[in-house]
C-alpha cells in the first residue's frame, strides 16, 4: 500500500489535538477514501469502521421496558387525581402500593410489566421500603412534576443505587462506613463538579501538584492544564513488559511510589483503565493503601470506575480506601445508555475532605461560610458531598439542584435489574461480547497481549513499537521512530482502509500505541480491522527491508 499523503509536519501539527478531535480528521479521511472507491451505481465498496469511540452497540432492553410500563402506571395515577383533556394531577401516595398491584394484575399484556413487578418486589424485600412511599416516589418521579427532593438524590433511589455500587463496585463486601451518593448528569458532569468544588473549597489550589495514573481518559489529562487549575502534574506510568517483550500495562512499584510524596494532593485514575482496560492489581491497591497509611494520609483519590462491571470480582479502590476516595460511576457503558446521561459520585461519610475542611484556618472557614451562608445557619457543617450539589448550581440555585427525576428512575431500574438473575445473565453476555471481539481483533492483527484476569476488554491499546521490536528486533523499531511520525499508522489506516482508531499517545500512553474500542462495531468488523492493521504493519516491514537494498 502507498504511504500517507500527509507530511510528517502535518501529522505532528494535528497530533497536538485531543485524540477525540484528531479522530474527526481520521473520519474525514475514511469518508473521502470511501467516496474514491465507487462500486455499483456509485456506491462505496468499503465501509468505514470507526472503532474510535466507546459508545456500545448493545442496550439493556429489560429495564427499559420496565421503565415504559411504569410510565403507563404513573400516568394513570395522575389522571386518577384530575381528569380533563390532556390534563392530570400530581400522583397521591396513600394506597398507591395496592393500586400498583392491581395495575400489574389487570395489564398482563403490557411489555415490561413482569420486569417492573420483579424490580419493585426486590426493592421492597431487600431494602425494607414501605410500599406506598416507594411506589409513590417512583411514579411521581416518572411524571417529573416536582423538583428533586432531597436535591442530592431521592431517598429510595439513593438506597437502591448504593446497593448496586456495593454489589458491583465493592464486590458485595462494602466498607462499614455509610456511602452518600450524588446523582449527576453522567460521569462527565461528575468530573466537572469534583474538580470545581475541590478548588472552590480550598482543598486544591491553582498550581497544586496532582498525580495521574496513565494511560488515562483524556479529560483527566486536559482539565488539569486549563488555566483555572494549572496543576503541576506527576505521571504514574503503566510501563511494565513481560519477559517476551509484550507490554503489560501494569504499574511498577517505583511508579506507584511517587504517590508517597505528600506534596501530591490528589491522584486521578480510571479503573479499569482507559484505554488499556485493566483493573488495578491487588499489589498496586495494597501499595497505595500503605502509602496513605505511612506517607500521604490526606491524599484525595478520584477513581472513575465506569468499566468495573466488565471484570469478574471487581473491587474499587473506594472499597479499600473509603476515607480517601471519591467514586465516580456512570451507567452509560454497561447498559448502553450514553444518551441517558446518568452517573453518580459516591463519598463515604467519614472522609479526609471533610476532615481537611474542619481543619482549615479561620479566614478560609469564614470565606466558605459566606459562600454557603444562604443554605444553612451553620454553613461550616455542610459536608463536602452536599457542597458539590450546591456548587453544581452556583450555590444560589441550590433549591433547584439535582438530577432530573425521570433520569433517577431509570438509574434505579438499571440498578434493580442488576440484582435480578436476568441482570446477572445480561452482565455475562456483554462481557462475552467484548472478549470475543478482542480475540477476533488479535487474530486478524496476529498480535499478542499479556494474559490478565483483570482485563475488562472494553478497549484495547496495542503498542506498535513494542510489537516491532518483539517481531523484528530493535533495528526495525529504531527505523520506525527515525522515519515516521507515531500517528502515521493511523493516517494510513484511515486513508487506505477506512478504519478509524485513536492515538494512544493522546491518552499519555506510548506514542506508537493505538487504541480501539471493542464495544461499538459488529464482531467480524474487528477481525477485519485486525487484518488491516497487520497489513499496514507489514508495509513498514517492507519499507524497512527496501531501505537496506
Amino acid at each position: 500500500m502507498p504511504k500517507s499523503t500527509y507530511s510528517r509536519e502535518e501529522m505532528r501539527r494535528l497530533s497536538s489535538l485531543s485524540p477525540f478531535e484528531l479522530k474527526a480528521e481520521f473520519i474525514k479521511l475514511a469518508e473521502s477514501a470511501q467516496a474514491d472507491k465507487p462500486g455499483q451505481k456509485g456506491r462505496a465498496t468499503r465501509t468505514m469502521l470507526n472503532a474510535g469511540r466507546g459508545n456500545p452497540n448493545w442496550v439493556a432492553t429489560g429495564p427499559r421496558e420496565a421503565y415504559y410500563a411504569l410510565g403507563y402506571f404513573a400516568l394513570g395515577e395522575s389522571r386518577r387525581v384530575w381528569t380533563a383533556d390532556n390534563l392530570g394531577g400530581m400522583p397521591e401516595e396513600p394506597g398507591c402500593g395496592e393500586r400498583f398491584e392491581k395495575f400489574v394484575r389487570t395489564h398482563p399484556e403490557l411489555p415490561g410489566i413482569e420486569m417492573l413487578k420483579a424490580c419493585f418486589d426486590l426493592a421492597v424485600a431487600r431494602f425494607g421500603f414501605e410500599k406506598d412511599a416507594f411506589v409513590h416516589e417512583m411514579s411521581d418521579s416518572m411524571i417529573g412534576d416536582n423538583y428533586p427532593s432531597p436535591d442530592r438524590m431521592l431517598a429510595h433511589c439513593e438506597k437502591i443505587v448504593r446497593g448496586y455500587l456495593q454489589d458491583e463496585m465493592f464486590d458485595a463486601d462494602p466498607p462499614a462506613d455509610h456511602l452518600s451518593v450524588f446523582a449527576t448528569e453522567g460521569g462527565t458532569a461528575a468530573m466537572c463538579y469534583i474538580f470545581d468544588s475541590l478548588m472552590k473549597n480550598g482543598i486544591l489550589r491553582k498550581g497544586d501538584r496532582i498525580a495521574l495514573m496513565v494511560p488515562e481518559f483524556t479529560p483527566y489529562l486536559e482539565i488539569p492544564e486549563l488555566d483555572t487549575y494549572a496543576f503541576d502534574v506527576v505521571l504514574v506510568e503503566a510501563n511494565m513488559f513481560t519477559e517476551t517483550g509484550v507490554r503489560q500495562w501494569r504499574y511498577p512499584t517505583e511508579e506507584v511510589a511517587k504517590l508517597a510524596d505528600p506534596s501530591i494532593k490528589m491522584v486521578c485514575l480510571v479503573n479499569p483503565s482507559n484505554p488499556p482496560s485493566l483493573a488495578l492489581s491487588r499489589r498496586v491497591t495494597d501499595q497505595i493503601k500503605q502509602i496513605v497509611a505511612d506517607s500521604n494520609p490526606n491524599l484525595v483519590i478520584v477513581t472513575d470506575d465506569v468499566y468495573g462491571t466488565f471484570v469478574e470480582g471487581f473491587r474499587s479502590i473506594a472499597a479499600d480506601l473509603p476515607r480517601n476516595t471519591l467514586l465516580v460511576y456512570s451507567y452509560s457503558k454497561h447498559y448502553g445508555a450514553t444518551g441517558w446521561r446518568i452517573g453518580v459520585i459516591g463519598l463515604h461519610d467519614d472522609n479526609v475532605i471533610d476532615a481537611m475542611l474542619a481543619a482549615q484556618p479561620q479566614d478560609q472557614k469564614e470565606r466558605l461560610n459566606k459562600r454557603y451562608s444562604t443554605l444553612s445557619l451553620e454553613p461550616e457543617k455542610i459536608k463536602f458531598i452536599d457542597r458539590l450539589v450546591a456548587d453544581s448550581r452556583q450555590v444560589a440555585l441550590n433549591h433547584t439542584a439535582g438530577l432530573s427525576l425521570p433520569q433517577q428512575v431509570m438509574m434505579a431500574l438499571f440498578s434493580l435489574f442488576d440484582m435480578l438473575e436476568e441482570g446477572q445473565a445480561y452482565k455475562e453476555r456483554i462481557r462475552a461480547i467484548v472478549q470475543r471481539r478482542l480475540q477476533l481483533l488479535l487474530e486478524g492483527a496476529q498480535m499478542k497481549i499479556a494474559e490478565d484476569p483483570k482485563r475488562a476488554a472494553y478497549y484495547i491499546e496495542l503498542d506498535l513499537l513494542a510489537e516491532a521490536e518483539r517481531t523484528h528486533g530493535k533495528a526495525f523499531a529504531d527505523f520506525l521512530e527515525k522515519n515516521y511520525d507515531p500517528v502515521d499508522p493511523l493516517f494510513r489506516l484511515a486513508e487506505q482502509t477506512s478504519v478509524v482508531l485513536l492515538n494512544g499517545g493522546g491518552f499519555d500512553g506510548p506514542q506508537w500505541s493505538v487504541r480501539a474500542s471493542l464495544a461499538n462495531l459488529d464482531d467480524l468488523d474487528y477481525l477485519q480491522i485486525g487484518h488491516h492493521l497487520r497489513t499496514i504493519f507489514n508495509d513498514y516491514v517492507a519499507e524497512w527491508h527496501a531501505s537496506h537494498t
